[in-house]
């Protein structure tokens, strides 16, 4: 499926994104199973899941940054209509620094996304033996990378077939949303890179592009168990290293979930909030491995770590919020 055969509003969006999207997951709203918004007086996109009362936003309105506050009453209004509260899951600096002096706003520290200037992340692997250690093993067991369009990923049945065992394997029931696993269907403005190791396809990664900062999320890599060790690393070095050829200036692998926590201050969070995510950090692994997953993201020095937020329009951060998010990623609406 082409961009022309999507759906009038996936299309609307898809052109405000490409034009204003600077939320590391704006892209992702373009997404099966996203509802779209669309603001009357500005060139602005919202995107977003209903569940248990609650609009839950795929990070943060789509808009020029001068027209975001507006954006945000106006959505907001437009919720009280169906007597929904709304939880901006996902949102970065800019949300957060417009709706830090807000009284009816409050707001949960997720964790953090690394990130690099493409042009710096090279060197970087360069000056760590272990980090070129597995790039020089997957190259020795006959690994190669290449990079496919758009067209070509969505019709691969190789792809699709990585992809189904990766799910299949993972023990838990496949997450949509900002994770949605159909990460095959609309790849248009995306770039898809494959790993080979002896002509057959043992692992991708999908980059979304983050516009207004002239950068790319790097989404899941979906893999097969025999692949060879570093397979992932090189995959990704190869991948950071051609968007920089291009001039970007911004890559990030998104969210790490309880990560860095500590380092960032001001959330400001109830008791029983703080005690739920420490919980979930300390034995959450059994369903999800965070840990693993941010210790994986810091073996590549990221040059910073940008706190990401959970933000409600309300004055204290609600129970029934985080319920609405566990609800946004767990039905599938696709």
């Amino acid at each position: 499926m082409n961009d022309v055969d999507w759906p009038a509003d996936v299309r609307r969006a898809r052109e405000i994104v490409l034009r204003h999207g600077w939320n590391a997951t704006s892209y992702q709203i373009v997404n099966p199973g996203i509802t779209h918004w669309f603001s009357e007086v500005s060139d602005a996109v919202v995107g977003f899941v209903r569940y248990g009362g609650y609009r839950v936003v795929a990070g943060a309105p789509v808009s020029a940054l001068d027209q975001l506050e507006h954006v945000v009453r106006e959505f907001e209004r437009d919720a009280r209509k169906t007597r929904d509260r709304v939880c901006y899951f996902g949102a970065e600096a800019r949300l957060e620094t417009a709706l830090a002096a807000s009284e009816f706003h409050s707001k949960a520290l997720l964790g953090a996304q690394p990130v690099w200037n493409p042009a710096h992340f090279d060197s970087i692997v360069k000056a760590h033996s272990s980090l070129r250690a597995q790039l020089n093993r997957a190259r020795n067991k006959g690994v190669s990378i290449v990079e496919y369009s758009p067209q070509r990923a969505m019709e691969s049945p190789e792809l699709h077939a990585v992809l189904k065992k990766w799910l299949s394997g993972r023990g838990l029931p496949p997450l949509h949303f900002l994770v949605e696993p159909d990460t095959l269907k609309r790849l248009v403005d995306r770039r898809i890179f494959v790993a080979l190791h002896d002509s057959v396809v043992v692992a991708f990664a999908v980059l979304s592009p983050v516009p207004s900062r002239n950068g790319w999320l790097v989404e899941q890599f979906p893999r097969l168990r025999d692949a060879p060790n570093g397979t992932i690393e090189l995959l990704l070095a190869t991948a950071v290293r051609s968007i920089a050829e291009t001039g970007s200036e911004y890559v990030t692998l998104g969210l790490a979930p309880l990560a860095r926590r500590e380092h960032v201050t001001g959330a400001h969070e109830s008791w029983w909030l703080r005690y739920l995510l420490r919980f979930a950090a300390m034995h959450g692994k059994r369903f999800y491995n965070f840990r693993g997953l941010e210790a994986f993201k810091t073996k590549f020095r990221p040059e910073t770590w940008e706190p990401v937020y959970a933000i409600e329009n309300s004055t204290r951060f609600s129970m029934r919020a985080l319920v609405a998010i566990a609800g946004a990623f767990l039905v599938n609406r696709g």
